[in-house]
Order: structure tokens, then C-alpha cells, then sequence
């Protein structure tokens, strides 16, 4: 019974490391950067992900790049005054101490524009992004390229 038990647990944890993808730099620990499958017509692809800044200052998200795209920008979701919701770009985001910033859907988020190689954006495939930290420095991340949101994050937009 036990060497069915050990045997089954070896088989489940390469997909737990498969789906878990985590980051530290500095006193920043970036979780399950994510992007969805781009769509047929979709021209631009945004990716996700959470930062906790365990720290006692605040910290800022400067910039991001990635070898997919010659053109990361970070972006928000903001209610304009007639009550509709628009993206902006925005110049760099701060990233609270003790707190999470949470890139998602209708959020602040990274959008890569006109990617290169489309087949990298398809379920199942991973892309590299750095992100460049005010006081933490930078972080390469893989992106994993989902189907579907995760199930804690709601919907996707397309640009």
C-alpha cells in the first residue's frame, strides 16, 4: 500500500511543478505569470501575474521586456467618467510594502504588442518576460501560455 501511495505521489508531483511557477528578487516574490492563448485576430497578447512585496518600503515596477515583443507596456483599466472602462499605458507601477499588486484581467497588466513568433503563444507553451524592479533589480519570469484564465482570475481582454 505504501509503494502504491509513493508511486502515485511521484507520478503528480512533476504537474504540480508544472502548474506552480514561482520568483523571488529582492524582497519581491512574483506568482504565476500567465498569459491566455492569443486569439486568431487578436494583434496583441497581455500577461499576468502577482507581486508581494514582503519588504518595509515601497517598491516600483519600472518596465518589462520580453524577446517575443519589441514593444512591453504596462497598463491599467481605469472608469472614465461615463462610467465605461478604458486601458490606458501607464509609466510604472508602485508596488506597495507588505502588500500584493495583482496583475489580471481589467487590472493592470503587461501588454505585448505585435508578437513575433505567434506558435509561442499557444496553449501549453512558455515565453520569457523580465521585469525590471526599482529596488529589487530584475527578474526573468517564464510566462505560461493558458486555455483559460485561472480559476481566480475572471476573464481576459483582447487588443
Amino acid at each position: 500500500m505504501l509503494k502504491q501511495a509513493l508511486a502515485l505521489a511521484a507520478l503528480l508531483l512533476p504537474g504540480a511543478y508544472a502548474n506552480a511557477h514561482e520568483y523571488s528578487v529582492g524582497d519581491l516574490h512574483i506568482a504565476h505569470p500567465w498569459s491566455l492563448q492569443l486569439p486568431p485576430n487578436s494583434p496583441n497578447v497581455a500577461a499576468y501575474f502577482v507581486v508581494h512585496n514582503n519588504g518595509k518600503a515601497d517598491d516600483r515596477l519600472l518596465s518589462v521586456d520580453s524577446p517575443i515583443s519589441d514593444d512591453a507596456q504596462l497598463h491599467e483599466h481605469t472608469l472614465s467618467a461615463s462610467g465605461a472602462m478604458k486601458m490606458q499605458q501607464v509609466q510604472s507601477v508602485v508596488v506597495p510594502a507588505g502588500k500584493n499588486l495583482t496583475f489580471a484581467p481589467s487590472a493592470y497588466h503587461v501588454m505585448l504588442m505585435q508578437p513575433k513568433d505567434r506558435s509561442l503563444l499557444t496553449d501549453g507553451k512558455r515565453f520569457p518576460m523580465t521585469l525590471h524592479f526599482e529596488k529589487a533589480g530584475n527578474i526573468t519570469v517564464d510566462v505560461a501560455v493558458q486555455k483559460q484564465a485561472p480559476s481566480d482570475q475572471a476573464h481576459e481582454h483582447a487588443h
